[in-house]
C-alpha cells in the first residue's frame, strides 16, 4: 500500500483537507489529548504521497474542549472546528512555508459537539447538526440563521449539500434520513422500511446524474441505495461493502465513491458503473475509520481513526488525464491526420491531381495545312 501517515503525540480525532492553489494542498487535523487538544497544519507531497513529519502550525485548546469535528471552507481560506464545548472559527493565511492560522470570534462557540458540519459546494451556507439533533443552517459568512430546528433529529449521523447548495441530506442514529431545502428550510423524510436503518448520504457531483447515496444496513445486510432527488424516490440500491460503513466520501468530480469500514477497510467505487474500482483491506486493521476524504486534486484518500491516527494513502485507481496530456494527445491526432491526408493525396486520382498538360499530344487545328496534300486525299475530284 502506496501511503504516508503522521506520528503525533495525542488521539486523532478528525481530519480534513485544506484545498489551496496550485495544488499545494494541506490537511488540518484535530488531537485530543489529557492535558491540552490542538490542531495541527501539516503541507502534503503528491509526488511521495506523504504528510510533512512535523506540522507548519498548531494551535493549542488551553480553554478546554477536544477536537471532534472539521469543515473546511471551498475556498481554503477558513475552516471550524467542532469541539466537546462548542465550535471554534480559523482563518488562514500565508502561503505552505509560512503557513498560519488565527481564532476568530464565531456565535456558535458555546452550542456543545456538533456531530456534523459541512460547507456548501458554493460556499454560501454552514449547516451543523449537534450530538443532541439540534439542526442549524446560517448563510455564510453573515451567519444569518435560515433554518434553527432544535429537534430535526434524535442525534446526527451524517450530512451532505446537494451539488447546487439547494438540498441538504441528513442521518440520524436511530435510522431516520430528512431531505432539508436550503432556501425556505422545509424538510422531506425519505421513506425507509422498519427494518432499514438509512446511516450515511452523499449527494452525485458530476453534475449529469441527480441522485442521492445512501447506505442502508438492513439486519447484517450493508446496502448502498440510490435516490432520485427530483422525486425523493428509491430508485435501486447494490451490496458493495458487504461489511458495515463507518463513513462514506464523494470525489470532488463524482466519480467515485468511497466507504469506510468500521474494521478498517476503505472500498471505492466508480459512480458510472456502480462497481468496486479498489478495495484496500486493513488499511487500519481492526478499527472504525472516523474520517474520509479525497483529496482536491489527485486520488488519495486521507482516513483517520483512534488507534493508527492519520494516513494518506493513493488510490488503485485509473489516473485522470492530465490537461498537457489532453493537448499532447490532440497534437498527435492532427499530425496523424495531416499524414494520412498527405499520403491519401499523393496515391489517389482525386479531383485535384490534374494531368500534366506536356505530356499529352497536340491537337490539330480544324483547317490545318492548306498546302498539304493530305489534306484532300480523301476527296474526288471537283466537277467543275
Amino acid at each position: 500500500m502506496d501511503g504516508g501517515d503522521v506520528s503525533t503525540e495525542g488521539k486523532v480525532t478528525c481530519a480534513s483537507w485544506i484545498k489551496r492553489p496550485e495544488n499545494a494542498h494541506l490537511v488540518v487535523i484535530g488531537k485530543s489529548s489529557g492535558t491540552c487538544s490542538s490542531v495541527e497544519i501539516f503541507s502534503f507531497n503528491a509526488e511521495t504521497t506523504s504528510l510533512s513529519p512535523s506540522p507548519k502550525a498548531t494551535y493549542m485548546f488551553e480553554e478546554g474542549g477536544d477536537p471532534v469535528r472539521i469543515a473546511v471552507h471551498p475556498s481554503g481560506d477558513d475552516f471550524v472546528c467542532s469541539t466537546t464545548t462548542g465550535c471554534k472559527l480559523f482563518e488562514l493565511y500565508g502561503h505552505e512555508d509560512n503557513i498560519k492560522f488565527v481564532r476568530k470570534e464565531f456565535p456558535l462557540q458555546d452550542v456543545g459537539p456538533q456531530k456534523c458540519m459541512a460547507f456548501s459546494v458554493d460556499g454560501s451556507k454552514l449547516a451543523t447538526g449537534g450530538v443532541d439533533g439540534h439542526f442549524r443552517l446560517f448563510e455564510w459568512p453573515t451567519m444569518r440563521i435560515i433554518v434553527d430546528e432544535p429537534k430535526a433529529h434524535m442525534s446526527f449521523r451524517d450530512m451532505d449539500f446537494s451539488l447546487d447548495s439547494e438540498f441538504l441530506a441528513s442521518t440520524s442514529t436511530d435510522g431516520a434520513a430528512r431531505i432539508w431545502n436550503t432556501g425556505d428550510g422545509v424538510p422531506v423524510t425519505l421513506t425507509r422500511n422498519s427494518d432499514e436503518n438509512i446511516e450515511l448520504c452523499r449527494f452525485s457531483k458530476d453534475a449529469t446524474k441527480p441522485f442521492l447515496f445512501t447506505t442502508v444496513q438492513k439486519g447484517n445486510k450493508t446496502l448502498i441505495a440510490v435516490w432520485d432527488i427530483t422525486t425523493w424516490k428509491k430508485i435501486g440500491h447494490k451490496s458493495l461493502l458487504k461489511k458495515p460503513a463507518s463513513i462514506m466520501s464523494m470525489s470532488l468530480d463524482g466519480k467515485y465513491l468511497a466507504l469506510g469500514s468500521k474494521d478498517g477497510d476503505v472500498c471505492v467505487v466508480e459512480v458510472k458503473k456502480m462497481e468496486i474500482s479498489s478495495l484496500h483491506k486493513r488499511m487500519h486493521l481492526g478499527t472504525n475509520i472516523t474520517s474520509l476524504e479525497f483529496c482536491p486534486s489527485e486520488r488519495v484518500a486521507l482516513t483517520t481513526s483512534s488507534q493508527w491516527g492519520a494516513m494518506v494513502t493513493k488510490l488503485n485507481v485509473p489516473a485522470d488525464w492530465k490537461e498537457w496530456q489532453i493537448y499532447l494527445l490532440l497534437l498527435g491526432l492532427f499530425l496523424a491526420s495531416a499524414i494520412l491526408f498527405y499520403v491519401f493525396f499523393e496515391n489517389s486520382e482525386s479531383f485535384w491531381n490534374f494531368p500534366d498538360l506536356s505530356s499529352r499530344p497536340k491537337i490539330e487545328t480544324l483547317h490545318g495545312d492548306p498546302t498539304s496534300d493530305e489534306q484532300w486525299s480523301s476527296f474526288g475530284p471537283v466537277d467543275l
